[in-house]
């Protein structure tokens, strides 16, 4: 094999070897925290609902109302505060931008620093923070990037985040409300369908976490299954007394 060939061959496995997971977590982590929230939150309110000896069609009720009013919540919760964020932002990139704009050469020379403080040479730090600083719009993204960490390009959508928050929250509070609507009327199958979705929930976080898939699911269900087990007997107490 030729030198050529076989530096081509290490660069393959070198590629195929160091790719990484989404450590922001994507779609992936909003949409099952969303879900896993859902699940958890509808399961205790309908076990808790239970224990006080409530009627079947309250439980089914209750679980209902639990799932519309926290999908909304979630929605408009994370609506207000993605969408806070992105002002926030964009109000400091606005400063940055008027700074660019009236202070050109001080923030070129501000930018050379940071270049300088990680370790490139003065000369060539300011060669690049001169060529990088020639056209504004690149500037202010080179700037935003360097001083506040973010990127102007990829600011998250207010809409995106409600839409996804409210979606996955609904999909996982109707879990323990299936099998009441197909007409169950014990608590059990409820208990046992929402267990396996938090399972399943915790099993697909390790897609962003370095715990194996049995870890996670094992502990979300643990997680969820204890707070069912307390509201059941909360709702136990306060029935008996009531």
């Amino acid at each position: 094999m030729s030198i050529i060939e076989t530096e081509a061959t290490l660069h393959e496995a070198h590629r195929d070897n160091h790719t990484h997971r989404d450590v922001n977590g994507g779609w992936l982590r909003p949409a099952v925290f969303g879900a896993m929230d859902g699940l958890v939150s509808n399961l205790a309110l309908m076990t808790g609902v239970a224990g006080s000896s409530a009627s079947p069609q309250t439980i089914v009720i209750t679980g209902l109302a639990g799932l519309a009013a926290g999908a909304f919540s979630m929605a408009a919760g994370e609506y207000t505060s993605v969408a806070s964020q992105r002002e926030l932002v964009q109000a400091e990139l606005d400063v940055e931008r008027r700074e660019l704009h009236k202070h050109p050469v001080d923030e070129m020379e501000e930018l050379a620093a940071l270049y300088v403080a990680r370790g490139v040479e003065p000369g060539l730090a300011r060669e690049v923070a001169i060529q990088l600083s020639r056209d504004p719009e690149q500037a202010l993204e080179i700037h935003a990037r360097e001083e506040l960490g973010i990127d102007p390009d990829e600011l998250p959508s207010p809409a995106v985040a409600a839409v996804s928050s409210f979606g996955s929250f609904a999909l996982g509070a109707m879990l323990p409300v299936l099998p009441y609507l197909l007409g169950a009327t014990s608590l059990w199958p409820a208990v046992l369908l929402a267990l396996l979705g938090l399972f399943a929930c915790g099993a697909l976080v390790s897609r962003v976490t370095a715990r194996g898939w049995w870890f996670s699911g094992l502990r979300q269900l643990a997680l969820g299954g204890a707070a069912a087990a307390v509201t059941y007997g909360i709702g136990s107490l306060v029935g008996a007394a009531v």
